[in-house]
């Protein structure tokens, strides 16, 4: 063990004749473990909504979407071949999309209306699983049944087993001029994904109806594949295109959810500066300390300058008792953000029943409970950005310790 190494430890473990100097040590590691359970808790949380609301955006939408110039694809049944060629796509259903206007007695609202195959939806997306009355399967050709989001069904103020009135914008031609085209739909089931735009402005018909509201013919508006791997979506759409020709376009999840997933990153980004501060504040405090350190070891430091040690000798002395520090603190951090991150599910109702109300109230957010989830690239950026920062920090009181003036400094010893 070199004679830096030996000092530097022993002046991390003992006791300073100035117990501020202990003190603001303590305080030191206490906030740099504050502030890496903070962060890492904060981007676990933050990675959980991230999860959910993902999960709800695809158990009703695809993973990617093909469709053809113009709007209308004739032959959907080229395309699923196309995407079946690869081995990322494991299945594929066509659609058809179109807006309407929806009525009940006097609740009127416009919706999105799609057309599916109940069979092959199934296999494409979770909605089925989200069904509160009904199934996907009650949707039968030609029975001109509709299946509708919960918030749509309550502002229409529609149950299971009522009719409601589809007005398509597609006119048709009568003696009276162009009236639009109306038709009567029977609401077979209600679905609720906790996804207020899915919720609230959605409506499944049969495909075959679809296509006869919407004047298709044997038509369709694309077709919806679903990926092994979501991630790939990117890739399988690019590559779709290219292999179907310029008469197509693809797009991912991704590309249609592209704001959302782009807010989400920079809020992210935004509280992981925000939460660092914390980490700053005891970078600050591991300088004061240090300099403190350095102002009661003065005749140390001389005495061990008159017997030969460097001024880099005398550096490394405080840059390893400042690491001491920032390790240590970084540690605490790292056991107590790992576990409060993978129980915060357990954690908050604890929080929630001792204070006695909910942070995340049911009538304000689709989200009642706090989901987490842990990555281990957050947990190593979080270790090296607050070890590096503390380091940073021990760099100047190390500096000024190798600039004692021994002469100066046993003066008055």
């Amino acid at each position: 063990m070199s004679f830096e190494l030996f000092i530097g430890l022993r002046y991390t473990r003992s006791r300073q004749r100035t117990r501020a100097i202990s003190f603001i040590s303590a305080v030191s590691v206490i906030c740099i473990a504050l502030g890496m359970t903070a962060l890492i808790t904060v981007l676990s949380v933050m990675n959980g909504f991230q999860r959910e609301i993902r999960s709800r955006i695809l158990s009703v939408a695809s993973h990617v979407q093909v469709s053809a110039v113009g709007g209308k694809l004739n032959d959907w049944q080229r395309v699923a071949a196309a995407g079946a060629r690869d081995p990322q796509v494991v299945a594929s259903a066509p659609y058809v999309v179109g807006q309407g206007l929806l009525t009940n007695g006097p609740a009127v609202q416009g919706a999105f209306i799609r057309g599916i195959s109940p069979e092959l939806e199934e296999r494409v997306a979770d909605i089925g699983q989200h069904m509160k009355q009904g199934r996907l399967a009650d949707l039968k050709p030609g029975e001109f049944g509709i299946i509708l989001g919960r918030e749509l069904a309550a502002t229409l103020g529609a149950r299971a087993g009522d009719r409601v009135v589809l007005i398509a914008p597609q006119g048709q031609v009568t003696p009276a001029g162009l009236l639009p085209r109306m038709r009567q739909f029977t609401v077979v089931g209600v679905f609720q994904v906790d996804h207020f735009e899915f919720d609230s402005g959605l409506a499944m018909i049969h495909i075959e109806d679809a296509q006869k509201l919407f004047l298709f013919d044997t038509a369709v508006t694309g077709v919806r594949l679903r990926l092994k791997d979501l991630f790939e979506a990117k890739n399988v759409a690019s590559n779709l295109v290219r292999f179907l020709g310029p008469d197509f376009y693809a797009t991912d999840w991704t590309r249609q959810n592209a704001t959302f997933f782009r807010a989400v990153e920079i809020e992210k980004r935004m509280m992981f500066l925000i939460v660092a501060l914390i980490i700053v504040v005891a970078a600050f405090n591991i300088v004061s300390s240090l300099m403190m350190a350095v102002k009661d070891k003065n005749a140390d430091i001389a005495i061990l300058r008159t017997l030969g040690a460097s001024p880099g000798g005398i550096t490394k002395i405080f840059l390893i008792q400042g690491t001491m520090i920032a390790l240590l603190g970084t540690l605490l951090g790292l056991a107590g953000g790992i576990s409060l991150a993978l129980n915060v599910e357990t954690v908050v109702p604890v929080i929630e029943n001792v204070l006695g109300f909910k942070f995340l109230s049911k009538d304000v957010y689709q989200i009642t409970d706090l989901p987490s989830e842990l990555r281990m690239a957050d947990v190593v950026s979080t270790a090296t950005v607050s070890f590096l920062m503390t380091l940073v920090a021990t760099i100047y009181p190390s500096w000024r310790a190798a600039k004692v003036n021994p002469a100066e400094a046993l003066r008055y010893e």
